[in-house]
């Protein structure tokens, strides 16, 4: 095959643009969820943040206590896949650490922070 045909056959996809604050369904026919809501994700919970250098990392030992960025009684940050999804408090049930979500993160706003 020489370059000149294969320039020739390339074709451009066409593609459905949506417009914002259009529901997807519009622009696509039906939604079917099923295919994703199976997809294992990772779920986490933020206590606080500290910046240290390595001379200090190296120092810490068994009883080390590291100051972190937050506030005791601020909320929480709730993490899925990385993306700051909601805010939170601990909470203890049946002896095992659980997360009471205060504040969802809207969809609109967790879109905004991604540009």
């Amino acid at each position: 095959m020489n370059a000149p045909n294969a320039e020739a056959a390339v074709q451009a996809a066409p593609v459905n643009e949506l417009q914002a604050g259009a529901p997807a369904a519009a622009a696509g026919g039906d939604i079917n969820l099923d295919v994703v809501l199976d997809i294992p994700v990772t779920l986490s919970m933020e206590v606080g943040r500290s910046r240290i250098s390595i001379r200090n990392l190296l120092q810490l030992n068994q009883g080390s206590v590291v100051e972190l960025e937050r506030t005791t009684g601020e909320p929480l940050d709730v993490f899925v896949n990385g993306t700051l999804v909601a805010h939170g408090e601990v909470v203890v049930i049946n002896e095992k650490f659980g997360i009471r979500l205060t504040d969802v993160i809207s969809p609109a706003e967790r879109i905004r922070k991604l540009k």
